[in-house]
C-alpha cells in the first residue's frame, strides 16, 4: 500500500513524452445485489478523496461532486465539513455527513503505482543460425546498428467505495471499482479521469442518471 504523498512525489517528479496518452480504465467493478434498482439520481452524496495532500483532496473531491451532479445527484464535497487535520472518528463523520443531508458517500483513494518498460526494435534481422561465425558477426552488427527504443508507462490504480448512509447507521457497501491509469499528467488529472470513468460506469450500472 502506498500513502498518497509518496505517490504524488513519484507522478509529478516525471516527464512524460509526448507520445505517451494518458488513459483510465476500470479494472473490476462491483455492486451489491441488494442495490439492483437503487438509483442516487436526486440524492446527496458526499464526496471524500483520503489523502494527506491537502490541495490533492480538495481537487478530487471537487471533481467526484462535479461529475455526480452533472448525472443527476447532488454531489458535495467534504473537506470542510470533515477536515483532515481534525482526525475525526467514523462515528462523527458519519453525524455530520448526514446531518449535511448526504444518503451516501463515495471514497476515493490511491492504492499503488507500476511502471512497465516496453521494447521496441526499429527492426528486426534475422541472423544466420547455421553456425557459430555467421551467428556472431551478424548478431553484433544488428544490436550496434539499430538499438531501438525504450518506453516507460507509469501505471497508478485508484479504489472508489459507494457506501449509503442510512439513519439507522446500517451503511452497506454499494458500488466498488479498481481503476488503472496510464501515464497521469499529475495527480490532479489522474482525479478528475477517474471521476469521469466512476461516473460513467455508475450510469451504466443504473445508479446515475445519463
Amino acid at each position: 500500500m502506498i500513502r498518497a504523498k509518496h505517490v504524488t512525489a513519484l507522478v509529478m517528479g516525471l516527464t512524460f513524452l509526448v507520445a505517451c496518452a494518458t488513459n483510465t480504465t476500470l479494472t473490476s467493478t462491483w455492486k451489491a445485489p441488494a442495490a439492483q434498482g437503487n438509483s442516487l439520481a436526486g440524492q446527496s452524496i458526499a464526496a471524500v478523496f483520503i489523502t494527506d495532500v491537502e490541495s490533492l483532496r480538495r481537487n478530487g473531491e471537487s471533481a467526484l461532486a462535479r461529475d455526480f451532479s452533472a448525472r443527476g445527484a447532488r454531489g458535495f464535497p467534504t473537506f470542510l465539513l470533515l477536515p483532515s487535520d481534525q482526525q475525526l472518528d467514523a462515528e462523527t463523520a458519519y453525524a455530520r455527513l448526514r446531518a449535511a443531508g448526504a444518503t451516501a458517500v463515495v471514497m476515493m483513494r490511491v492504492v499503488g503505482t507500476d511502471q512497465r518498460i516496453t521494447y521496441t526494435p526499429v527492426y528486426v534481422i534475422t541472423p544466420p543460425y547455421r553456425g557459430f561465425r555467421p551467428y556472431w558477426g551478424t548478431g553484433w552488427r544488428t544490436v550496434r546498428a539499430q538499438p531501438g527504443t525504450l518506453r516507460t508507462d507509469t501505471l497508478v490504480s485508484v479504489e472508489t467505495l459507494v457506501y449509503s448512509l442510512p439513519a439507522d447507521q446500517n451503511s452497506q457497501l454499494l458500488w466498488a471499482s479498481t481503476s488503472r491509469t496510464t501515464n497521469p499528467a499529475g495527480l490532479d488529472a489522474l482525479v478528475r479521469n477517474v471521476a469521469e470513468a466512476t461516473a460513467r460506469a455508475m450510469v451504466n450500472e443504473g445508479f446515475l442518471a445519463r
